[in-house]
């Protein structure tokens, strides 16, 4: 069985001062703001010792479509809900009358979903074009 030796961390203990330009710094700094984990030191470590430095991206018109997903994920369980409760009373009552009216209110529950399901399905089939592109 092979004993794996530990890697020892390197012991930086040389202190670099330096100026740079604005325009350097500016660059710098948008490279950090691209990667939240990191800091200015770390940074510029990683450029002089030729390491690759991780930039995280974000699409922020995502925001609006991740919301109005949430929403309507939460206004069809609601629906959902309804129309269970709905079911759970119309197979409570033997009378035809009332199971007439539980099946009209489950029906009307079940017209409102489908807008949802359509405004789903519009925000949904441009973003799988995007995403599973090949």
């Amino acid at each position: 069985m092979k004993t794996q030796r530990k890697r020892r961390p390197k012991i930086l203990t040389h202190v670099l001062t330096t100026k740079v330009s604005d325009s350097t710094y500016s660059k710098l700094k948008h490279l950090l703001d691209q990667n939240p984990q990191n800091d200015m030191s770390r940074l510029v470590r990683a450029i002089l010792n030729n390491q690759p430095v991780r930039v995280f991206t974000r699409d922020i018109t995502l925001d609006n479509l991740m919301e109005e997903l949430t929403r309507l994920r939460t206004e069809i369980k609601h629906i959902g809900v309804n129309i269970n409760q709905i079911t759970r009373k119309f197979n409570t009552y033997p009378e035809p009358q009332r199971k007439a009216f539980y099946a009209k209110m489950a029906f009307q529950e079940y017209l409102a979903i489908e807008p949802r399901i359509n405004r789903l399905i519009d925000i949904i089939t441009p973003l799988s074009q995007k995403w599973l592109q090949e």
